[in-house]
């Protein structure tokens, strides 16, 4: 039936034909319940407000070096001792939850379970799989940030990392499966005598070789279990690791990394942190340091707005290769209690340019940003409507007077 507007007793039919369809297939958010604990009716209010918004991959970043929050039925010992309490975790059925609740919505959910890197919590469960365990005080000098933990790749129980990837490639039904891979450092593995004396006592290997190794091996892993590889950009160009272009790389270091991912041949997913990480510019979480968080500023939407991840590979071959991006919300200063105003309405903005495109199809030319904030405003009402909680984007009396709220340089 075609709609109709009702006037009075009046019945005026309609007739519509829409034809519209997405720039990118894949439009993300990256959430992480690691730092911090979500609940699930946070995150199925984020799926709801994802389908308002017409973004259809949730990127489930549930583990990290600082908490274990999900049932593990082959190794029970990891939530038993990772997760922050037996409150703060998800169990098995929780998760199928989010997952269908997702499903009905168009919505994929891809775990990652990042490793060989940031694993530091399991060492409360399986200390003998790990290397460089929370070094104190000069953390620094072993990784981004603490506690430093990495799995020991030259350990040969290194079916660790193959019973997770068998485990939860079942519990998630999506194709994709994301193994982390990102924020490696070798000091790390330089400081375990395992690795010094593997390498010793076998001539020809060293730490590189066996980063490509752990690599090779937990790709085809993955691929083995029916499911596409995810990586970050650090395992695929920082070793000189090259896997199958049947893997999906995610670019996160830095804008310019994005044509050398296609480059390779590789799909892409552009993540730049310098465009798309909601978390930054809320200061530092080290509690004896007063300066800015790492990534900071805070990443307004207009910068969100204006980048297009497509806009410096000319080859049309290469630019379809770039699957889309993904905005990421890191957990060191979020919970559940702030994900909405972290998310809200600069995910929106992202979500716009991830579906229309950049380009004004009317002028050719990239679109103007100062006739976006009327309709990104009005966005942000029908969400609060609907239960969200977005953070506004100017005052009030700016929205009633569109004209006198411009920055003269600009115009």
């Amino acid at each position: 039936m075609p709609p109709s507007y009702q006037v009075g007793s009046i019945a005026i039919e309609i007739k519509l034909k829409t034809n519209d369809t997405p720039k990118f297939v894949y439009r993300g958010i990256l959430l992480d319940t690691s730092r911090n604990f979500y609940h699930v009716d946070s995150i199925l209010r984020t799926l709801d407000a994802m389908s308002y918004n017409k973004l259809n991959v949730l990127h489930w970043h549930i583990v990290d070096a600082f908490s274990w929050p999900v049932e593990s039925k082959v190794h029970p010992e990891l939530t038993k001792k990772g997760a922050y309490s037996t409150d703060i975790l998800y169990p098995y059925e929780e998760i199928k939850k989010i997952i269908n609740y997702a499903k009905s919505r168009t919505i994929r959910v891809m775990p990652e379970f990042n490793m060989p890197g940031n694993t530091f919590i399991v060492s409360d469960a399986h200390p003998e799989i790990m290397s460089c365990l929370n070094k104190q005080p000069n953390w620094d000098k072993f990784g981004p940030e603490p506690p430093s933990g990495q799995l020991n790749i030259a350990d040969p129980r290194g079916s660790f990392a193959f019973d997770i990837i068998t485990e939860y490639s079942r519990l998630f039904v999506d194709l994709g499966f994301h193994m982390g891979g990102g924020s490696l450092n070798l000091d790390w593995w330089k400081e375990g005598p395992v690795i010094e004396l593997y390498v010793c006592d076998h001539p020809g290997e060293s730490i590189e070789s066996l980063v490509k190794g752990w690599f090779n091996q937990t790709v085809g892993k993955i691929q083995e279990m029916g499911k596409v590889p995810f990586a970050r950009e650090d395992s695929m160009l920082n070793f000189g690791y090259e896997a199958k272009n049947t893997t999906i790389v995610e670019a996160w270091v830095s804008e310019d990394l994005v044509s050398k991912v296609v480059d390779k041949g590789y799909r892409a997913i552009a993540t730049s942190w310098n465009r798309y990480y909601l978390d930054c510019g809320h200061g530092s979480w080290l509690s004896n340091f007063e300066g800015s968080s790492w990534c900071g500023p805070y990443k307004g939407w207009q910068k969100i707005y204006s980048y297009n991840p497509r806009a410096k590979i000319t080859d049309p071959a290469k630019q379809k290769l770039v699957l889309g991006g993904e905005v990421a919300l890191w957990s060191a200063q979020s919970d559940e209690t702030t994900v909405d105003r972290n998310l809200w309405p600069r995910a929106a903005a992202f979500a716009e340019i991830m579906w229309t495109g950049s380009i004004d199809p009317n002028t050719n030319s990239t679109k103007d940003i100062g006739k976006v904030v009327q309709r990104l405003t009005n966005h942000r009402f029908r969400m609060a409507a609907r239960g969200n909680m977005p953070e506004p984007l100017q005052p009030l009396w700016c929205i009633r007077h569109p004209e006198s709220c411009k920055h003269p340089a600009a115009l």
